[in-house]
């Protein structure tokens, strides 16, 4: 499968998404901001730089600080596919960072999210 186009999108592009998405579902900004920088290690300045810079998914996630830890602990099915299971690494990242704001969108807690 070629994932150019996704890797090419614009995080600036896809992050009111997935902002409307939480906050349809009673979440906030705040706490998608929060998930995104448990994942990717980004500062909240350095995350608003990348946003405000309109970089792509792939630099987005080849310039994050550090991916967090615990990342192997984010399981489940995202857009068909099992997050677990991807081979292609910067594919893995993008459906990490889908399925943790997913999990926020359904519900779940903070810490059940953030993997404590």
């Amino acid at each position: 499968m070629d994932n150019t186009r996704v890797y090419k999108m614009k995080f600036s592009g896809v992050y009111p998404h997935y902002i409307a998405k939480a906050e349809k579902k009673g979440r906030t900004k705040e706490e998608v901001d929060e998930v995104i920088r448990w994942l990717t290690g980004y500062s909240q300045e350095k995350l608003q730089q990348q946003i405000d810079q309109q970089i792509d998914f792939e630099t987005f996630f080849a310039q994050a600080p550090q991916l967090n830890p615990n990342v192997s602990k984010i399981t489940g099915v995202i857009c068909g596919y099992r997050v677990e299971d991807i081979e292609d690494p910067l594919m893995q990242k993008v459906r990490y960072l889908d399925k943790l704001v997913d999990e926020l969108a359904k519900g779940k807690t903070m810490e059940k999210i953030l993997r404590k």
